[in-house]
């Protein structure tokens, strides 16, 4: 697992060992920036569920200025706290180890406006995706915010999260990539 592009490319990420938690591969990594758009002008990056945090540090490397990451499980927590120091991004980002729900509803209370949102909760726990319906009726996304979602072929998400539409959805052996986009 590595950064991909941007002003961090090439730098390896550590993997959270054991079975808790399943890293986006670089190859959809890399077909997700290629879908939403390489690089960013600034923004915003919440990555929910965030494991080793190789969608948010991706994110950053291409160019958001600041990251929210949360992740529950201690050991990717510390796998990721890893991670952001040897990208050395630690000035821009926000860590949480706590539960999604939890960290939305601070989100909902502060005076903040997120531009990507990655998406990927443990497999078949729909009910997390619905965490997407709050942050977007609670006012929480940039109007050209992009929202990522990663599921399995089994869990049907909506077509709609308020004005954000599925723009692009890909498969990926047994994960599907769905996006959103106004």
């Amino acid at each position: 697992m590595r950064v991909v592009a941007g002003e961090r490319k090439g730098m390896p990420l550590k993997a959270v060992s054991g079975t808790t938690t399943r890293p986006t591969t670089d190859k959809v990594k890399e077909s997700i920036f290629n879908m939403i758009g390489p690089f960013f002008d600034g923004g915003v990056v919440l990555d929910l569920f965030a494991g080793s945090g190789g969608l948010g540090i991706e994110t950053l490397s291409r160019g958001a200025h600041k990251g929210i990451f949360v992740e529950k499980d201690p050991k990717a927590y510390q796998t990721l706290l890893e991670n952001i120091k040897k990208c050395r991004y630690e000035d821009i980002v926000e860590t949480y180890r706590t539960d999604a729900n939890r960290a939305v509803k601070g989100l909902l209370k502060r005076d903040i406006q997120i531009d990507y949102v990655f998406m990927d909760p443990p497999y078949l726990k729909k009910e997390y995706y619905d965490l997407v319906e709050t942050l977007v009726d609670g006012g929480k996304l940039a109007a050209n915010a992009i929202i990522v979602c990663e599921h399995a072929k089994e869990i049907d998400l909506p077509n709609n999260y308020g004005i954000f539409t599925l723009a692009r959805q890909e498969t990926y052996g047994g994960t599907i990539i769905s996006i959103y986009r106004k």
